[in-house]
């Protein structure tokens, strides 16, 4: 049997259950008429704003493809429009779910914790499971179509590039909305995060969904694709056809695994959603270590290959449980983080942001580690399927972690409708686990991305015949130089974007506060329509700017400089990349952590010095965490992906360094 069949089925099995799973929650009870309408109003604006970014995305997608047609191949350009469709729509669907399932967990933590839990896991496990069953289809039919892997590159490229965008732009919104609502709502106001009388509350909901669900979803898709494609590649090289399917029958493996995984969840009784998710987290790795297992003894390749999957899979266990620990709130990090709040926001930024540096060594290191046990066992094969065991249980990574922002709008939507303390306590619960899944998640995507480019990197220098990166020379050593710049750079871009747009949010709500009788006291409704156009038309703007820089400069240094020089700058890209990743992903949900403890009654609670310090902390920490640490993952497999699928055209046209 045709093995791209058998990895095609499993996919349609994943989008079958993802469909299941969507019927379930619009099964569920909305709740009263008020939460309706936040619902309504969340919705509303999180269509308008994506709507807004593909119409402008389909004009960028369709220019590169005719570029890729006319200068690469025709089949190429295809099937980076298919790549690019696929990314999207694995984050719409993602994101369409997550818009009913908010208020239908809101509904359900009326009448307790376990039914409220399995809503809002259910509502992301649409996303987790859309994205692995759109990915591995794409990947499986259009190699059982083409036979040719310079062709499902184009595939991979066109993924990288929407999540780029949609990473990017997703959390310049979510953060344009989040700071203002902060800085006005808490800060100089002094009413709580989802007050209903902030005029930014539903731009910050809205937020929650175009960048945590939509945009993550889009990472994650593209971090997949991308470590499958490579394997493959390297597969091809090293093995032959055996080498390419195996990787497509690992991607299958898991596939399986993360819905039996998702099964496992939804049928425990919950008593800690913390523990479910992390149990059912191990139960998909278990359930793939087995399934690889057999699929490595099926086509008779040593068992070399199989230690290689699980070191990377163990890697990213091991990445996850070091996010953990610096990001969670009970933690040591964290609580010295809201202790030092105490003295200002200065001390706050500083522990914080040290912190956030420390973090950086425990995942580097397990990189490292994993890549050389990776290598060892069996060469570059083995850094591919490194990667790919990492990402092979992507399902239920990123199940969790569209939870987060669900559960987080529920939160929002219970005070908001004035639901009561009970109520508000769950939704508290299920937010703190949703909190600390969002961080693990990003820190397993940091380190997959980082296995992925590496396998990436591998590719390109198999297609361009790249031995060895020579330091004495020049070229090499002015890509090297390149390459590190383009990850801050990309931060400068992102941040900034992010502080020009809540500029203009700020000055909304606090025009509105002042001008709008009875906003403060409640007997007015404040106009949440033109603080969610602010965040759109912001975000838009500021997106391009970066993500076209991405695409363009490997390309400017391929041709003028060569393609030794193009292998120095993508090295050193990862190097930079990687590691600012790391830092800003774990400083920003330290501080945010930090925030929401103090919060609960600690160093004299909400209101207090110390709050409005740990509220600052988490201001600087939310485009860190939210908008450039994540966009960093994509913005390095970008580039990756635009070296390897122009590689020829580079080799052929290359001005200097041959």
């Amino acid at each position: 049997m045709d093995l791209t069949i058998i990895a095609a089925l499993s996919s349609v099995l994943s989008v079958l259950f993802a469909i299941f799973l969507q019927l379930y929650v619009n099964r569920q009870e909305e709740g009263t008429s008020r939460m309706r309408e936040i619902a309504e109003a969340i919705r509303e604006g999180a269509e308008a704003y994506l709507k807004r970014q593909y119409k402008t995305l389909a004009f960028f997608v369709v220019v590169v493809a005719v570029l890729l047609a006319i200068s690469l191949n025709p089949h190429i350009g295809l099937t980076y429009i298919i790549g690019a469709i696929c990314s999207g729509l694995a984050g719409f669907l993602g994101m369409s779910v997550a818009l009913k399932a908010n208020v239908r967990t809101a509904n359900a933590a009326r009448s307790g914790l376990d039914r409220a839990f399995k809503i809002a896991f259910s509502g992301g496990a649409v996303m987790g499971l859309a994205v692995v069953g759109l990915a591995l289809l794409g990947i499986s039919v259009l190699y059982h179509i083409y036979q040719d892997l310079d062709i499902v590159l184009g595939f991979s490229f066109g993924a990288s590039a929407v999540a780029l965008f949609a990473k990017a732009g997703g959390g310049i919104f979510t953060k344009t909305a989040d700071i203002g609502a902060d800085l006005v709502g808490k800060v100089e106001i002094g009413i709580p995060e989802d007050d209903p009388r902030n005029p930014a509350v539903i731009a910050d909901n809205v937020g929650d969904n175009v960048g945590d669900v939509a945009g993550m979803g889009a990472d994650l898709f593209d971090s997949y694709v991308g470590s499958v494609v490579a394997a493959m590649v390297l597969g091809a090289a090293a093995y032959g056809e055996p080498g390419v399917m195996l990787p497509l029958l690992f991607a299958a493996a898991g596939i399986v695994a993360s819905i039996l995984g998702t099964i496992f969840v939804r049928f425990v009784r919950v008593k800690n959603p913390g523990l479910a998710l992390n149990s059912g987290t191990f139960v998909t790795c278990i359930i793939f270590g087995v399934f690889a297992y057999f699929a490595t003894i099926y086509l008779n390749f040593d068992l070399n290959v199989f230690y290689a999957t699980m070191v990377g899979l163990i890697a990213g266990v091991i990445i996850g449980v070091t996010t953990d620990y610096y990001t969670a709130i009970d933690q040591k990090p964290v609580l010295k983080i809201a202790e030092m709040s105490k003295t200002g926001a200065a001390l706050n930024i500083l522990t914080g942001f040290s912190y956030g540096l420390l973090s950086i060594a425990p995942p580097l290191l397990g990189i490292c580690a994993a890549t050389i046990a990776a290598w060892h066992l069996a060469g570059l094969y083995g850094i591919g399927v490194a990667a790919l065991g990492m990402l092979s249980i992507t399902g239920m990574i990123v199940s969790a972690d569209a939870y987060g922002p669900i559960v987080d709008n529920a939160k929002g939507i219970a005070e908001q409708a004035h639901l009561g303390e009970h109520v508000i306590e769950i939704t508290d619960v299920l937010d703190a686990v949703g909190n600390t899944a969002k961080a693990v998640t990003k820190g397993f995507a940091i380190g997959a991305a980082a296995l992925t480019v590496l396998a990436l990197f591998s590719a390109y220098a198999e297609i361009v015949d790249l031995k060895i990166l020579d330091l004495m020379d020049p070229y090499v050593v002015v890509g090297l130089f390149l390459g590190a710049l383009m990850p801050p750079l990309f931060s400068a871009l992102t941040i900034l974007g992010v502080g020009k747009n809540a500029f203009r949010m700020i000055e909304e709500i606090r025009r509105q506060f002042r001008e709008i009788p009875g906003l403060l006291e409640g007997t007015a409704k404040p106009d949440y329509a033109k603080c969610v156009d602010i965040a759109t038309k912001g975000a838009l703007a500021e997106l391009l700017p970066p993500g076209i820089l991405s695409i363009i400069t490997p390309l400017l240094v391929g041709f003028i400089l060569g393609k030794d020089a193009l292998g120095g700058f993508l090295a050193g890209s990862i190097v930079t990349g990687v590691i600012l990743a790391i830092l800003m992903a774990n400083a920003g949900g330290a501080w945010d952590n930090a925030k929401k403890y103090i919060e609960a009654g600690h160093f004299g609670g909400t209101g207090s010095d110390a709050h409005k310090a740990a509220v600052v902390g988490d201001t600087v920490g939310d485009p860190f965490k939210d908008t450039a640490g994540p966009s960093l993952n994509t913005l390095i497999t970008v580039m990756s992906l635009v070296a390897s699928v122009c590689a020829p055209l580079i080799v052929k046209y290359a001005i200097f360094g041959w």
